[in-house]
């Protein structure tokens, strides 16, 4: 098995240099991705449109998973740059900002009237300004400095899940507690006010599985996997709770204030 792992990593590596060498097909497949995961989340709205709520989810859910790897492609290739980090972020602002915000309001929270439709232009507004913010802090951030270990904020692709989250319970459950409006209007107000934050999130960038478990990764993956296929709404649903009991667990670990001192600047009277 550790020969076949070691043949599959040379087999990618050298995959990866060959299309590094192809700067039009190295560039072009990461953004290729990108545009993929906009079109999922705008395919999200005519399903909302058309009130096909589960074609909706699974659509928003497509286009996470192609936000995960176009910017995987991007590092691997070396062609990460300026034009695919716009690129990006633009369709980030589509696909989990406006998609999710008009799914949600199409399916509960226009019993509601204006005041979803005021909910969900906030949860549009707080994913700009995450969106924008990023943007900011990777410009500004030393490109000789390690990465950090994790993200300030909420990330947009997470939020858009979690909101979507009393949608999924639904899906599952006949209880009409799952589609009232404020249910899904408390989840937006909470989610939007932790893009917005300085709370730290979980990033998954900077996990490290440890030696001794890596031989079973493969394992997980074809059970999760397996899971997703057969219990697609149930594995998304624990996923998302795995995920939200993340978050009081990161911030604590490393503390909002611990944020606020890296990231203030310094003391011009030196």
């Amino acid at each position: 098995m550790a020969r076949m792992g070691k043949m599959g990593r040379s087999n990618l590596a050298r995959t990866a240099t060959a299309l590094r060498e192809d700067s039009r097909l190295g560039k072009f497949l990461p953004s290729a991705l990108t545009l993929l995961g906009l079109c999922s989340g705008a395919t999200a709205i005519w399903f909302a449109l058309g009130g096909d709520w589960k074609a909706g989810v699974a659509a928003i859910i497509c286009a996470a998973v192609f936000d995960t790897l176009d910017g995987r492609l991007a590092r691997l290739f070396g062609v990460a740059g300026a034009f695919g980090a716009q690129l990006d972020s633009l369709a980030d602002l589509v696909s989990f900002g406006i998609a999710p915000g008009v799914l949600v309001y199409m399916w509960t929270l226009y019993h509601a009237q204006g005041a979803g439709w005021a909910f969900a232009l906030i949860f549009c507004a707080a994913s700009a300004i995450r969106l924008a913010r990023f943007n900011v802090e990777s410009a500004e951030r030393d490109s000789s400095s390690p990465p950090p270990s994790y993200f300030t904020g909420l990330p947009t692709p997470a939020a858009a899940c979690l909101i979507l989250l009393p949608m999924v319970l639904a899906f599952q459950f006949k209880s009409s507690a799952f589609s009232h409006p404020w249910l899904s209007a408390a989840m937006i107000a909470l989610m939007s006010w932790l893009m917005v934050s300085r709370v730290p999130t979980l990033s998954l960038k900077q996990v490290h599985v440890p030696r001794q478990f890596k031989k079973a990764v493969p394992a997980f993956g074809g059970l999760l996997l397996a899971s997703a296929i057969l219990w697609p709404w149930a594995t998304l649903t624990v996923a998302l709770l795995a995920y939200l009991v993340t978050i009081p667990l990161i911030a604590s670990h490393f503390g909002i204030d611990e944020i606020d001192e890296e990231e203030s600047p310094p003391d011009a009277s030196g």
